[in-house]
C-alpha cells in the first residue's frame, strides 16, 4: 500500500513529498493511517513505537483522549470566524502565565511565520536590518533564515537555498553555536537588529548550549541595544511549562513558540516585552496579518495540551523515558559515538567524540545513523530519518514501551560498526 501511494506521490509532488524530510525513509516512505498514544500505525499494517512524535508537538502522544475532546467540542460550534474568539485569549493566558519573556502574544500559523514576524519586529524596532543567527540553527523556511540552516535543510543538502536574494544575504550574519567570541565581534558594528538562537540547537541533531553561552548573548545584547530571540518552537513547552528561558534561567526580549502549544494542530506564536510587541499593527507600523491566526481548533487544542501538562506528571514521565534511552543507547553502541540529551529528548552521533556545534555534527557519519534508522525500523521503532534531527519522547512511553525499545536498540546499534 504504502508502495503504491509513494509511486502516485511522485507524479503529484515535487519529490513526491510535501516537506523534505518525509523523503528521508528509504527505500520510500511508509504512509501513515492512525497513530494512538506511542504508536504509528502504517497503511500497511505495521505497527511502530514513535519518537519522532510530529517533530515535537505530540508530547502527550497520538490522540490524546483530553484534546479530542477540546477539538470535537470546537468543532461543534464552528472552526473559522475571521473574528477574535475566547479561546484566543485563554492561550494567550496560558503562554503569559508560564513564559517569563511573554508579556503580550500575537498568534500565527507556524513555526515559520513566527520567526519572520519576530525578525520583522526586531528591524522595525531597532531601526536596523542586520540579524545574526547561528551555523545549524534551523528557524523555518523563510529567505532570512535559510542561510547556514539546520534540519531538512542541511540533510538535502542546501543549507543556502536557492531563491534568495544576494540583497537579504548581505544582511545575515553567521557565528558557530556556542561562539561568544564570534558574536561580539559582529554586534560591535552596532547594525545588528537581533541576535536568534535555538537555546537547545534541535535541528542539527541535538546540541546543548555551553554553561555562559546564552547567559553571554544576553549580556551582549544588552550592552549593544539588540534584542535576543529565543526560538522555542521545540523546547517551548517541552523543557517544562517556562520552556528554556526558565530552564537556563535567561530571559530574551522576544520568543517564538509553536508545536507543543497547538497540540498537535498547526500554530506559531510570537511573544515578549510588551514596548516590543506593540511595534505589530494595528498599535504599531510593524504588520502582520493571517486568515488563520488564533485558529480556535488549534487554539482549543493547545489549551487542552497546557492543562494536561500543568501537574507534572507529563514531564516526570518524559524525562524518565529519554533519561532511559539515552543512557542505554550510549552504552550499546560500540564504536566512538556521542550521544546529546537534553531533559526529554535527545539525538546520538556515530563516529565522533564531542557534538558542540554544526561543524562538529557534520562531521558524524550519516551513513551509519541511516543504516540504524532502517533496521529500526524494521523492527518496528521510527526514529528520525536524518541525523540532523531529534527523538522525542511522550508521556505514553512507559515503561514497558521503553524496555521494549531498548531491546531493539541495542539488537541494531552493537552490529553496528
Amino acid at each position: 500500500m504504502s508502495h503504491d501511494l509513494w509511486e502516485q506521490a511522485k507524479t503529484l509532488f515535487a519529490g513526491g513529498v510535501n516537506s523534505p524530510v518525509r523523503a528521508g525513509v528509504k527505500p520510500f516512505p511508509f504512509y501513515t493511517k492512525s497513530g494512538k498514544g506511542p504508536y504509528l500505525i502504517t497503511e500497511d499494517s505495521q505497527r511502530l513505537i514513535d519518537y519522532v512524535l510530529g517533530y515535537g508537538p505530540l508530547i502527550l502522544g497520538h490522540a490524546h483522549p483530553k484534546v479530542i475532546e477540546a477539538v470535537k467540542e470546537q468543532i461543534d460550534e464552528g472552526w473559522l470566524y475571521g473574528t477574535p474568539s475566547k479561546t484566543e485569549v485563554e492561550l494567550a493566558k496560558l503562554i503569559i502565565k508560564y513564559v517569563p519573556s511573554a508579556e503580550k502574544v500575537r498568534f500565527v500559523n507556524s513555526g515559520t511565520e513566527a520567526t519572520m514576524t519576530a525578525l520583522r519586529i526586531s528591524r522595525g524596532y531597532t531601526g536596523r536590518d542586520k540579524i545574526l543567527k547561528f551555523d545549524g540553527n534551523y528557524h523555518g523556511a523563510h529567505d532570512y533564515v535559510l542561510i547556514d540552516a539546520g534540519s531538512a535543510a542541511t540533510e538535502f543538502g542546501v543549507p543556502f537555498s536557492q531563491g534568495i536574494p544576494k540583497e537579504v544575504v548581505s544582511t545575515v550574519v553567521i557565528c558557530p553555536y556556542n561562539d561568544l567570541e564570534c558574536s561580539e565581534k559582529a554586534l560591535r558594528r552596532g547594525d545588528i537588529a537581533s541576535v536568534i538562537v535555538e537555546p537547545v540547537m534541535g535541528n542539527m541533531g541535538v546540541i546543548p548550549p555551553k554553561d555562559g553561552f546564552l547567559k553571554g548573548l544576553r549580556e551582549l545584547t544588552k550592552e549593544y541595544g539588540t534584542l535576543l530571540i529565543f526560538d522555542e518552537v521545540i523546547t517551548g513547552f517541552r523543557l517544562g511549562l517556562g520552556g528554556a528561558q526558565s530552564y537556563f534561567k535567561v530571559i530574551p526580549d522576544l520568543t517564538t513558540l509553536g508545536k507543543i502549544i497547538g497540540g498537535g494542530f498547526p500554530i506559531g506564536a510570537i511573544c515578549g516585552k510588551r514596548e516590543v510587541m506593540d511595534s505589530l499593527t494595528p498599535s504599531g507600523r510593524v504588520f502582520n496579518a493571517g486568515t488563520f491566526n488564533a485558529n480556535p481548533i488549534s487554539m482549543s487544542a493547545g489549551i487542552a495540551t497546557i492543562r494536561e501538562l500543568e501537574s507534572g506528571n507529563v514531564y516526570v514521565k518524559t524525562e524518565k523515558a529519554a533519561t532511559a534511552l539515552a543512557e542505554e543507547i550510549d552504552k550499546a553502541i560500540r564504536i566512538p559515538h556521542v550521544v546529546n540529551r537534553v531533559y526529554n529528548f535527545f539525538q546520538f552521533f556515530l563516529g565522533v567524540d564531542r557534538v558542540e556545534n554544526a561543524a562538529d555534527a557534520r562531521k558524524a557519519k550519516r551513513e551509519l545513523y541511516v543504516r540504524a534508522h532502517e533496521k529500526l525500523l524494521k523492527s518496528g521503532v521510527f526514529i528520525p530519518p536524518s541525523q540532523f534531527e531529534a527523538l522525542f519522547t511522550s508521556s505514553e512511553h512507559n515503561d514497558d514501551i521503553v524496555n521494549e525499545s531498548i531491546s531493539k536498540f541495542k539488537s541494531v546499534l552493537e552490529d553496528l560498526v
